[in-house]
């Protein structure tokens, strides 16, 4: 219970900081963008610090490009007609928390069969289920309150999956480096990249679809 609380209480802070700075935008929003993207990819290095340079190279697009997606989401979306500023980020980190939240959730109460053992073995089928259930009623939920093009009621599901492929594709890096987490100093999450792994994919899909018109 004890962890369970402090998990939540960490978690809550982490989204109230993405959530001011997500509707203030601007200098203050690319600050905090940057940082976090600096973090990433000093707890990308240090654990995978024997792997050599083309894994340095690759962590640090890694951590790069999910950071220029949401600043490119948070600023362009108005102009590109998907709602106010803020909205389609807002919609995007709803994604990524309600699969998260929900995968925790449906995966302790339901149990069941493992999703992918050999990689996580914490991870089930029915926290899949649960993570992409969530994320379609709150994600979708959110798309129809503030007027969100209406494709993005649909695409709330596939990119839960995405969001969960982006978690275990962290959770394998782990296993192979020989570490429970990608750091310490987040109680009751680890480090950054255990928290933003699924925002990686979810981050860069929902800016690729904007550039190519899709959105």
């Amino acid at each position: 219970m004890r962890e369970l609380t402090t998990r939540t209480l960490v978690g809550a802070i982490l989204i109230a900081i993405a959530l001011v700075a997500t509707f203030f935008g601007g200098t203050g929003f690319a600050i905090i963008v940057a940082l976090v993207a600096t973090i990433m990819y000093v707890e990308w290095t240090r654990m995978l610090s024997s792997w050599g340079a083309a894994w340095k190279v690759y962590g640090f697009f890694y951590c790069l490009l999910p950071a220029v997606s949401l600043l490119w989401i948070r600023e362009q979306a108005e102009y590109a007609g998907v709602g106010r500023g803020p909205d389609l980020l807002i919609w995007v980190f709803l994604v990524v928390w309600s699969t998260d939240i929900g995968a925790y959730f449906a995966g302790r109460a339901i149990g069941g069969p493992k999703l992918a053992p050999s990689i996580s073995p914490n991870k089930t089928i029915a926290g899949l289920v649960g993570g992409t259930a969530s994320a379609a009623i709150l994600a979708g939920s959110w798309a129809t309150l503030v007027k969100l093009p209406a494709v993005l009621l649909w695409l709330s599901v596939p990119l839960a999956v995405v969001a969960q492929l982006g978690d275990l594709f962290e959770s394998g890096l782990k296993r192979r480096a020989g570490v429970k987490d990608s750091g310490t100093w987040l109680p009751g999450h680890g480090g950054l990249l255990d928290r933003l792994d699924g925002l990686v994919p979810v981050a860069m899909l929902t800016a690729g679809l904007m550039l190519v018109g899709w959105l």
